[in-house]
């Protein structure tokens, strides 16, 4: 382990910043970064650097030595950019720390979002956050309030909660019900939301014209839409390909950015036809980017309308409900089917792809993955408590032994590493980096402005640093022990604040700040 000096200084100082230039006129920062490796993925920097951090900042990248008033030994350390998640249901506090050891700076919950956007950032800045957080506006609460008179909260998590109405799911829209949800959306993308978050998957019979009205409302703002497509099979109709045409349509013919939420779960088996189909749109000028969790098993509430329906189990590669867990217990038709009724809002695990045992399985995983100019994402889910079923939120750390989630909440970005970077030797580390941090932050950057100063080791960018043992970083969470924090991730640095130094958590820090577009009234 690292260790870490306090350096005395009697020296004046002055920094200006301005975009990525910096001026220093004396060796007095906050934090020194001394000896270590470091990556920038943007401009191909990998190198023996020392890096000064003032206010938050990274003031100084320097060859030769300089001092601060507290030094980091980062000798035989990777130096990188904090990994950006733009795939993070679980807006909470233990979510936020397990995802810390993982290297994850920024965790944003964009593919389904939320409702009130004021609240929801009001009620994690009285709490606090360890790293940076955000959200886009949600689709499907929007549509609950219209069609099932919901009323929301903005507390991190609660989107869950759609999965016990009736109608948001099921029912089509009228013109002027249409109207009133994306009047709803509206309203929340001028509170401050970061996109709009589109699960048309959970609510796939809904209106074509509603979809095309969202993007058409992303256009207006300059803004993303995340997208869950609205069919996730290998079957037409009805296809992941169909659902993938209807995504690049709305897109091509609005002008609006559309982003692909995790491209391995909704295209599995057709992932070849599919990612063909993507890159040849992207080719022709069409604004779409994507993101690939590495995991060949989805999480989400078994409440959800992909599982219902005639034919569901066939249009899932003729899945079956064995292939579904619960609280790391396998589910038989009769438990599913219990679950399912008496508690849609349960968070499942269903094994798509096996990839271990199948070699044309991991050429399919391998194509999601590695798609060119792609994000890693988490897809990261609420952490549950096992006996109650409730998430466990608020200031508790350790984690209860009975804590059940996805192990891609625990170890999404020391696994990519592992399994492409260190094992099959796919692509390089600073490839790899890129895909982790600096490709979340261009996706969002021309909508959002904080985005430009993320993602990067360079002068001026925000001090959100990891510092890793490259040899000894791999993920440990498991199916059976789904919360075990990954190994190797040495310090952890939001807006120049650590929060793990030497491997361990720093429980009362809580740097983490609110990405949000300007708020709009």
């Amino acid at each position: 382990m690292k260790t870490y000096k306090n350096t005395f200084i009697t020296s004046l100082v002055m920094v200006t910043s301005i975009g990525f230039t910096s001026i220093s006129l004396a060796n007095n920062y906050d934090l020194v970064i001394k000896n270590g490796r470091v990556i920038d993925p943007e401009t191909g920097l990998d190198g023996k650097r020392w890096i000064g951090i003032s206010a938050g900042k990274i003031t100084k990248i320097s060859t030769t030595s300089i001092t601060g008033k507290k030094t980091i030994d980062a000798t035989g350390l990777v130096v990188s950019p904090g990994f950006i998640d733009l795939h993070a249901h679980g807006q909470l506090l233990p979510n936020a720390r397990l995802q810390a050891f993982d290297g994850v700076t920024t965790a944003l919950e964009l593919e389904a979002g939320v409702l009130e956007v004021d609240k929801f950032y009001n009620n994690i800045a009285k709490e606090g956050r360890p790293i940076n957080y955000g959200a886009s506006a949600n689709w499907s609460m929007a549509r609950a309030m219209v069609l099932d008179n919901a009323t929301f909260n903005g507390i991190p998590g609660e989107a869950l909660r759609v999965f016990s109405l009736p109608n948001w799911s099921r029912n089509l829209t009228t013109k002027a019900q249409q109207t009133e949800i994306i009047n709803v959306v509206e309203k929340a993308i001028n509170a401050g939301a970061l996109g709009i978050g589109i699960l048309a998957g959970y609510s796939p019979n809904s209106n074509r014209k509603e979809y095309y009205q969202l993007h058409k409302l992303a256009a207006k703002y300059n803004i993303s839409t995340f997208n869950h497509i609205r069919f996730a099979s290998a079957q037409e109709p009805k296809s992941a390909f169909e659902a993938y045409q209807e995504l690049i349509s709305a897109a091509a013919s609005t002008g609006a950015h559309a982003h692909i939420s995790h491209l391995n779960s909704t295209s599995a088996r057709d992932i070849e036809d599919v990612a063909e189909l993507i890159l040849n749109a992207q080719k022709q000028g069409v604004n779409i980017s994507v993101e690939a969790y590495p995991y060949s098993a989805a999480s989400t509430a078994i409440g959800g309308q992909m599982f219902r329906g005639e034919h569901w189990k066939e249009r899932l590669g003729n899945a079956s409900e064995t292939d579904f867990s619960f609280n790391g217990k396998p589910l038989t038709p009769a438990s599913f089917k219990k679950l399912q009724d008496k508690s849609p809002r349960s968070i499942i695990i269903f094994n798509y792809l096996d990839p271990e045992h199948s070699a044309s399985d991991q050429h399919l995983y391998e194509i999601s993955q590695l798609f060119p100019n792609g994000a890693v994402a988490s897809d990261g889910m609420p952490i549950m408590d096992a006996t109650t079923h409730r998430m466990i939120s608020g200031d508790v750390w350790p984690l209860p032994e009975n804590a059940q989630t996805h192990p891609r909440s625990a170890g999404t970005y020391s696994r990519f590493i592992r399994q492409f970077v260190k094992e099959s030797k796919k692509i390089s580390l600073s490839e790899a980096i890129r895909k982790m941090s600096l490709i979340p932050a261009q996706i969002l950057e021309k909508s959002v402005k904080q985005m430009k100063f993320k993602g990067r080791i360079q002068e001026g960018a925000d001090a959100d640093i990891v510092i890793f043992d490259f040899a000894a970083l791999t993920d440990r969470a498991t199916f059976a022990k789904p919360t075990l924090t990954s190994k190797g991730m040495d310090t952890v640095i939001v807006n120049g604040t650590p929060i793990i130094e030497n491997g361990t958590l720093i429980r009362s820090a809580m740097p983490g700040k609110a990405i949000r577009r300007q708020i709009k009234y």
